[in-house]
């Protein structure tokens, strides 16, 4: 990446971060929904979710987080196509093209915010989770571990959002999309163990990529050695970021013509 293109993602980052911090709303918003499904299953399912030992010495709010962070970067980056929606829609992306910019530095600058953003929702959720309960005795590398892998999931679903962003005829159309990634956490041993589950159903819930983040991260907040499961995780996340990456990169080539 030339220094030309570091420059003009980093001033339009800084003018996306700049909206956000203008309407801090939108990071209380995204986080209020997890927060919300966190205490309810917590204080009101959590008594009658039978574990069956899945949970170790933790607490089922232990249990619980991973997923509930999941689920925060899926209602985080609905914002990163509605955003992106409203660029194109007002035709600042095609300002932008008419000026002596680069052309990646438009896409990348939602991208670095939606990480940003999300960071914060993700920081929040978090600490209300400590608040009623969660305990990690994961090491400092662990929890580069957790960041790490949230943050290349964060990633390879920006990636995702900059195409809804895109493509979209509508307000609605551009935050749609997510509506799918927001079930997936609850097809998966994010909030029970598969085995309880029905043969059709745990099939699907063992082998989507939520269920193998979800146990990598789980696994590593409990400060538990992490088996297979994460490279499993890892391969998942880079896999869709690379697809999602390559799709929106012909779709941004292809509006720009």
């Amino acid at each position: 990446m030339s220094i030309h293109v570091i420059s003009d993602t980093a001033t339009l980052t800084g003018r996306s971060l700049k909206h956000i911090l203008r309407s801090p709303d939108t990071i209380i918003t995204t986080a209020l929904m997890p927060v919300a499904l966190l205490l309810l299953f917590v204080f009101v399912l959590g008594g009658a979710v039978d574990l069956g030992g899945a949970a170790g010495e933790g607490s089922y709010v232990d249990y619980l987080l991973p997923g509930v962070l999941l689920i925060t970067i899926a209602s985080g980056i609905a914002y990163t196509a509605f955003r992106l929606f409203l660029d194109v829609q007002g035709g600042i992306v095609e300002r932008l093209q008419s000026m002596p910019n680069a052309r990646s530095s438009v896409l990348w600058a939602h991208v670095l915010t939606s990480i940003a953003a999300n960071l914060l929702s993700l920081a929040l959720v978090v600490g209300v989770a400590a608040l009623i309960g969660f305990r990690s005795p994961a090491s400092v590398l662990d929890w580069l571990a957790v960041t790490g892998i949230l943050v290349l999931f964060t990633l390879a679903l920006t990636w995702l959002a900059v195409i809804a962003g895109l493509t979209a005829k509508s307000v609605d159309g551009a935050s749609a999309f997510s509506y799918p990634l927001l079930l997936l956490p609850f097809l998966s041993s994010a909030f029970v163990p598969t085995a309880s589950m029905p043969g059709p159903v745990r099939w699907f819930a063992e082998n989507q990529p939520v269920t193998a983040i979800v146990d990598s991260l789980r696994a590593l907040l409990a400060g538990r050695p992490v088996g297979g499961e994460l490279w499993v995780a890892l391969a998942w996340c880079v896999g869709i970021l690379l697809v999602t990456w390559a799709a929106a990169v012909v779709v941004f080539r292809r509006r720009l013509r």
